[in-house]
Order: C-alpha cells, then structure tokens, then sequence
C-alpha cells in the first residue's frame, strides 16, 4: 500500500493501492477531499490495467465510432425500398435485404445511433437527477428529507418496465428525445436511494464540518464538497443506468411502443417479428440486431463490473491479488 499525499487537501494520507494508483476506498470508492477531475484521471489509467474495463472501452468505442459514422461504413439508404426482398447474405448486401427490400446492414448500422442516444441521454439524466435528489436528501435532513424519500419510495415501489408500457402505450410512437425523457422520469430512484445512502455516511465527516464553519452554503456543500468525493459510485450509477435504457428501449421498440418509422435495433426486431422473419428464412433479421444490443449491454456492464473492482480492491480475483502483493515484496 501506498500513501496519497494531498497538502493542503482534507483526507491527505488517504491509503492507495500500488497496483493501480487510485485511493483505496472505506466504501463505494468515495474519498474525501479527491476531487472528481483526480478520480477520473486515476481511473482512466486502472481501465488500462483491468481486462474487463479495457474490453467494454474498446467494445464501447466501436459502437459509438459506428454511430458518428455511419455513412462511412453503409453506403445505402437504410429506409430506402428498392431492391429485391428477402435476399440473403451477398457483396452488394452484405446481410441481405428485408421483407420490404431494404439492406438490412445498413438499417443495423444507422440503428447504432439512435440506441446510443438513449443510453447515454437517458443514463445521464437518471445519474444527474438522483445526485441531485439523494444528495439532497442526506445532508440537508429533516423535511426535505422526508419529502424526497417519499417522492424517491414510490417510484420504488412502482414497477418500472409495466409503468413505462402504461406510458408509452398513452404517448403512442415514441421518438428517442420522449424515449429518453419516459425512461430518465421512471429509472432514478434506485440510483437515488444508493448515492443518499453514501451521502449519510459523509454527513458528519471533518471537511464538511470545516465547510459549514467557513459558513458556505448548503448548495455549495452539496455540488462541490460533496459530489466530487463519489466520483466511481457515479459513473457505476451512469453505466448501470445506461444498460437498463437500452434494454427498457429495444424492449418497448419491439413490442411496437416506439416509433416505427425510425431505424434502430428495436424497430428491427419489430419489423422482424410482424413479417414473421424466422418462419421466411430471413433469421439473420432477428439475429444480428439482438445480438448487437447484447453487445452493447455487455460491454456496459464489463466497464461497471470493472469499476467495482478499481473503486474495492476486496472484489477483485484473489489470483490477481496474490501476483501483486508478491510483486510488492520484491
């Protein structure tokens, strides 16, 4: 073990684990007195020594280097119905065509886009709206924090994916931008109960003391003293948040909750399942769409077991361990 330094800092000798640099935490990777540029900047160099976060980076960046691109990599028009249908795999298309004519390579490529913009918008929003209310919560106490539990507890309670149905069955067609605000509106809650829970425990910590004797706001407590200090429970709340938004997504598209004019994977599945594509040999229209929001899923979920490990040395593998702990001997 190594000791982080951090003059002038509260939380100055704060124990650092030698295999990856970053400080090793009393619970969920929280730290005080690290700030989140620091934490962020100690955990892009652990992905590089994880193999599961370095896999879910390199399987995210692909996605999202397909969604900015897309044109670059199908050149046909993904809605366009001019070719012959229910051909299969070939040069000119590379998976066939669909039931209604259309390059079913090009659909999957451009569908990259809209799923990500879900993912990230709606992960985002669900993250930032519970840091804002579970933070709330835990330090300023006393009615507002009897306020927020109960708006918090009944959205727990609630079920999310038949609440989404409900609403998305009222809304009809649902386009990415209503997709991601339904999604962020009904998913927060859990995510709010865990960063409450972790603000408690730093409610009464001495650098907070020392801010309220500074006579600085609750506000300001809250967003800069804070948040900062639960940088990796954060971005493990945005990347959980993330894959259950396209999961939640693909799922209302395939049930046809979503809009199915817009290409994406769910409305593939969609068309797939109405034109009965299994059953005209056109499996490959089900196949490759379900397997790319697996994909993205996975690779999510690889970046938040990672996160885990770097944020709680104890989950990482003992195998692991015992090579670094007998490398520190040496």
């Amino acid at each position: 073990m190594a000791t982080l330094q951090a003059p002038g800092e509260p939380g100055a000798g704060t124990q650092a684990d030698a295999a990856t640099g970053l400080p090793v935490p009393g619970e969920w990777g929280v730290v005080p007195g690290i700030s989140g540029a620091r934490a962020l900047r100690r955990m892009a160099r652990a992905i590089t020594a994880n193999g599961k976060a370095a896999a879910g980076a390199i399987l995210l960046l692909i996605f999202i280097l397909v969604g900015l691109f897309p044109g670059v990599i199908a050149h046909d028009n993904p809605t366009a119905e001019i070719y012959k249908t229910n051909l299969g795999p070939s040069s000119a298309h590379l998976l066939g065509t669909t039931a209604f004519g259309q390059d079913m390579f090009a659909q999957v490529v451009y569908g990259t886009r809209p799923v990500l913009l879900i993912a990230f918008g709606a992960g985002l929003g669900c993250t930032i709206i519970a840091m804002l209310i579970g933070v709330a919560a835990a330090y300023l106490g006393g009615v507002w924090d009897g306020v927020l539990n109960l708006v918090t507890d009944v959205l727990l309670v609630i079920p999310a994916f038949p609440l989404l149905i409900v609403i998305g069955s009222y809304l009809g067609g649902a386009s990415t931008g209503v997709m991601i605000a339904v999604i962020t509106f009904i998913s927060w809650s859990y995510t709010a109960r865990q960063l409450r829970s972790q603000a408690l425990s730093l409610r009464n910590r001495e650098f907070l003391e020392a801010a309220r004797v500074r006579g600085e706001r609750p506000i300001y407590i809250i967003v800069v003293e804070i948040i900062p200090t639960m940088t990796s429970l954060l971005v493990a709340s945005f990347l959980t948040n993330a894959l259950y938004a396209v999961l939640f997504s693909s799922s209302l598209q395939f049930i046809g909750l979503g809009d199915p004019a817009q290409i994406s994977w769910g409305t593939m599945l969609y068309w797939a399942e109405n034109q009965e594509a299994l059953q005209t040999g056109q499996a490959l229209w089900i196949i490759v769409p379900g397997l790319c929001i697996v994909a993205l899923g996975a690779a999510f979920a690889l970046l938040n077991y990672a996160f885990d490990e770097i944020g709680n040395p104890a989950l990482r593998p003992v195998r692991s361990m015992r090579g670094k702990r007998v490398k520190l001997a040496k």
